[in-house]
């Protein structure tokens, strides 16, 4: 068995404490428990204003592991199709001022009342083909997030690590992973995959698995509360090159109702000893 390694810098994603911090008791609370990572949602960003949120991050000391999210660009018709353009160029120029290391960008679901898998798969890989000049231009990366198969009718039609490789080898500059070992523990093939991913992991996000699992999308576990061998995931995305944070994303409705100053302390402590 390999040797243990400590897990890199803890970053916390915002959705994490959602319905009880904004995103400035996010920045002061992250700055106060000595956690020196942040990645905020865009509407908490918005809550908040742009420009105030960049300027109390950065005088806060903290980096913005990633900012979310984009992508979704299967729509029901053409001018649905061009608001989701036009969306991801807005979250391209946020990620750009908040010196966000990566843009987290997801598939997006069928379109209502849509059964055409290969279309709305099609829509995603145009709609990247389009935004992308602005991304390489922002220097900001699209980090693609597979999503667990449960979620590709209503929220990713990108659903394996494979997936949004191909979307990287065809795409190159300006794209690469989020890997959340939520959406791909489950994977037979996460090791080769993740060895494919050699410098392009942009992200990496922790939380786990709960067994039973109360609802697929808002039912996350703390780290070493599921069955999710976190460690070996991590060891793997190290070996492929990874060597940044380590992003705390847990939507969960149980522990959206704790105190925050309790999840943030408990988030520290688990990062230490199940990541």
């Amino acid at each position: 068995m390999p040797e243990y390694r400590a897990p890199g810098p803890l970053s916390l994603n915002t959705v994490t404490v959602r319905d009880r911090w904004t995103l400035a008791q996010c920045i002061e609370g992250c700055a106060r428990h000595g956690i020196p990572g942040i990645s905020p949602w865009r509407d908490k960003v918005a809550e908040l204003g742009l420009q105030q949120a960049a300027r109390q991050i950065r005088d806060a000391g903290l980096f913005v592991s990633g900012l979310c999210r984009a992508g979704m660009f299967p729509a029901a018709d053409a001018a649905g199709r061009r608001a989701a353009i036009e969306e991801n160029l807005r979250a391209i120029e946020e990620a750009h001022a908040l010196g966000a290391r990566c843009l987290v960008t997801l598939g997006g679901g069928l379109p209502p009342g849509s059964k055409d898998l290969p279309g709305a798969r099609a829509m995603f890989h145009d709609g990247l083909a389009e935004v992308l000049p602005a991304a390489r231009a922002a220097g900001v990366t699209l980090a693609l997030e597979p999503l667990h198969p449960m979620t590709c009718a209503d929220r990713s039609v990108l659903t394996t690590l494979a997936q949004a490789l191909d979307l990287c080898d065809e795409f190159g500059e300006g794209t690469g992973i989020a890997l959340d070992v939520y959406h791909v523990w489950w994977d037979p093939d996460l090791p080769r995959q993740v060895a494919r991913a050699a410098g392009r992991i942009a992200a990496f996000h922790v939380c786990d698995w709960l067994v039973p699992t109360r609802d697929t999308a808002l039912d996350r576990g703390m780290p070493g509360d599921g069955v999710i061998d976190i460690p070996a995931i991590r060891a793997m995305a190290e070996a492929a090159g990874h060597d940044g944070s380590c992003e705390m994303e847990i939507l969960s409705t149980r522990w959206w109702q704790e105190d925050p100053e309790q999840v943030l302390r408990l988030a520290k402590e688990r990062h230490a000893s199940s990541c």
